[in-house]
């Protein structure tokens, strides 16, 4: 009587630790995804930023201590990079000339920080006109996900 008590307590501690286990790994899985799609949601809102010229965007996505490195050569931080949005306003949609979009997004994750990789879109709406490879390093903290570290580069064809 005793072993077979033992022996479905056993049973049931291993259904439990099973079904514990499971749920971990969905909501581990599940809080993944939601990361995922908050990067890509954040990389969606500045590119559309970006194409009509929000200070306010790019504001919130680049970091205090962003190191950029432009595709030109030249590495500059936030201060800089802000100083060439002072006095401009958002322009119309409609208004727009250029339109930054994103090709073959790839986002991996380290520890709090997401790793960014993407190609870089430019073009009337219509027809793109460039691509440039970018990447960044960003870290979630305010309640948003903000780039440290960012990389452009000129894409050959």
């Amino acid at each position: 009587m005793f072993y077979t008590q033992t022996l479905r307590l056993l049973v049931i501690i291993s259904v439990l630790t099973v079904f514990g286990l499971t749920l971990s790994s969905t909501a581990v899985a599940h809080q993944h995804n939601n990361k995922h799609a908050s990067v890509q949601q954040t990389l969606e809102q500045f590119l559309y930023g970006a194409s009509i010229g929000s200070a306010e965007i790019h504001n919130q996505f680049w970091a205090e201590e962003l190191v950029y490195t432009s595709s030109s050569g030249t590495r500059f931080g936030k201060a800089e990079l802000m100083q060439g949005m002072q006095g401009s306003s958002p322009i119309a949609p409609e208004q727009v000339n250029t339109w930054y979009g994103a090709e073959q997004v790839q986002i991996r994750f380290v520890n709090d920080l997401a790793l960014l990789s993407f190609t870089l879109t430019a073009g009337d709406g219509e027809q793109i006109n460039s691509r440039f490879y970018n990447s960044g390093v960003l870290i979630f903290r305010d309640q948003r996900w903000q780039v440290l570290n960012w990389h452009a580069t000129v894409k050959t064809d």
